[in-house]
């Protein structure tokens, strides 16, 4: 009767001083949702990586320390939430974290930060992108943005893909093992103003899309926050539809709460400013059944 009844996540991304990516994103918004969140940083860096210059002090050794105190302390987690990896060493460390601490109903959640707009990210090499591919399949759900979707799936990237082919990749992704697939920033055709997010869930065998208006600035962590709002809807018991539209909603909100500021794009959206919506019901569904 005296056990601690709130879930634990395990959150597994690196921290950055400055902007709100990775940590400083998940932290408060699982924080916010109810969770106590549990953090395997995988490396400290003073920004993150899309500001000019910036230190990084690589955590990799640090990380079998603390799991290997973790496992001794027997505590246990009910999510496994991975984001950015910094090396392939560090994929194989978490597969083998989770393989030796997931229990049959705990979730597993990967983010596969590897790209976008058709390019990996800075240090991110061949042999990350193939440890991601073994990470993702044993995950029960996986977000990539539409670069990853491609780089997951072993084909050339598309800067824009029908339906048909979205419906084709998200099904032979899930083919390889995850649950639920959800392909993020997929552009509207014929609409450069909205942007949509797509998802298939494997055992339903239900596609669901979620469209929103694209406003024109860049926030680096947007990945983070979506995957973070999902995850954490998803915990409470929401549907998968419903998760979708609360993250994009909360995106959006974020979005143009920051955006009439004189502000550095760079230090990402003010969670601050629309922490509060996360205790919201969802204000206008916006999602569709894909047929």
């Amino acid at each position: 009767m005296f056990q601690n009844q709130t879930k634990k996540i395990v959150a597994v991304h690196d921290l950055s001083g400055v902007g709100r990516v990775s940590l400083m994103a998940v932290i408060p918004i699982l924080s916010s949702m109810g969770f106590q969140v549990c953090p395997l940083p995988t490396a400290v860096l003073s920004t993150h990586t899309q500001y000019p210059v910036y230190s990084f002090l690589d955590l990799t050794d640090e990380m079998s320390r603390i799991i290997e105190k973790w496992e001794q302390l027997n505590i246990r987690f009910d999510t496994f939430y991975t984001g950015y990896l910094g090396s392939p060493r560090q994929a194989q460390i978490v597969k083998d974290f989770i393989r030796k601490f997931r229990r049959p109903t705990d979730l597993v959640v990967v983010d596969p930060v590897l790209g976008d707009n058709g390019s990996l990210y800075k240090g991110i090499s061949e042999e990350m992108v193939t440890e991601m591919k073994t990470l993702a399949w044993n995950a029960d759900i996986i977000t990539p943005n539409l670069t990853e979707m491609f780089l997951l799936w072993g084909k050339p990237y598309q800067p824009t893909v029908t339906d048909d082919e979205l419906k084709t990749a998200l099904r032979e992704l899930a083919a390889k093992g995850p649950e639920i697939v959800i392909v993020t920033s997929v552009p509207v055709a014929d609409n450069p103003h909205t942007t949509s997010v797509y998802a298939y869930n494997r055992t339903a065998r239900r596609y669901w899309k979620v469209t929103c208006p694209y406003l024109p600035a860049h926030y680096p962590g947007t990945g983070d926050t979506f995957t973070s709002v999902v995850t954490g809807s998803l915990m409470q018991g929401d549907s998968l539809p419903i998760a979708l539209d609360r993250a994009t909603q909360f995106i959006l909100q974020g979005i143009r709460a920051t955006f009439g500021y004189e502000y550095n794009n760079l230090e990402g959206i003010m969670l601050e400013k629309v922490l509060h919506n996360l205790d919201m019901p969802i204000q206008v569904s916006s999602y569709e059944l894909v047929e």
